[in-house]
Order: C-alpha cells, then structure tokens, then sequence
C-alpha cells in the first residue's frame, strides 16, 4: 500500500477564513494534502479520529482528481447542491465511521 502523505498547519489565514465564512470558531479544510486548521490545536484536531478521517478523505479527493480537478468540482457542486450535499462532502462524512480510512496515512 502506497503511503498518503498529509501535512497540519496549525493557526492558518486561509481556515480563518473558511471559518469566517462558514460562520464556525473551529474548522479544518483541505488544500493538497495540507489540512489547515483554525481555532484547533494540531493536538486536539488529532484526537478526533472521525475528524480526522473526514480530512484524510479530502486528501484522498485531491489526489484522485488533481489539486484543480478537485477544486473545480467542489465549488460547482457547492453551488449546484449547498455544501452539505456536495458529493466530497457526503463521502468524507461517510470516511468518518471507515475504521480503516486511516490506513497507509503518515500526518507530519
């Protein structure tokens, strides 16, 4: 099994953003394979393994559909379905009860 490279950025500009926009003190999104987070500690974002996973399975996204590819997709579906249906969204939801969605992952 190939290993899933994935980052943290702790204190990022660009989650305080998506927090502001999303109107939440916490939140992690993804870019790449950089989880960037805000109002979380890298510890306490690590603790929350179904937290995790939904993020790993955004890692997985990009790395299928290209850094564009997924980023094209997301927010066309975002405007055609509202972000909790985009069809990212509802697989990352379901990697979070995925007890092997962390398989072959390394976080640094």
């Amino acid at each position: 099994m190939e290993t899933l490279h994935c980052r943290i950025r702790e204190n990022s500009k660009v989650a305080r953003l998506a927090a502001w926009k999303m109107g939440s003190s916490n939140i992690a999104i993804v870019f790449g394979r950089v989880i960037h987070l805000h109002g979380v500690s890298r510890a306490e974002f690590l603790r929350n393994t179904r937290w995790v996973r939904h993020e790993v399975r955004h890692v997985r996204q990009y790395r299928e559909y290209g850094f564009w590819g997924f980023l094209r997709r997301y927010l066309a579906d975002w405007m055609r379905f509202g972000y909790y249906d985009i069809p990212f969204e509802k697989a990352a939801r379901l990697a979070e009860h995925n007890v092997r969605e962390l398989d072959g992952v390394e976080i640094t």
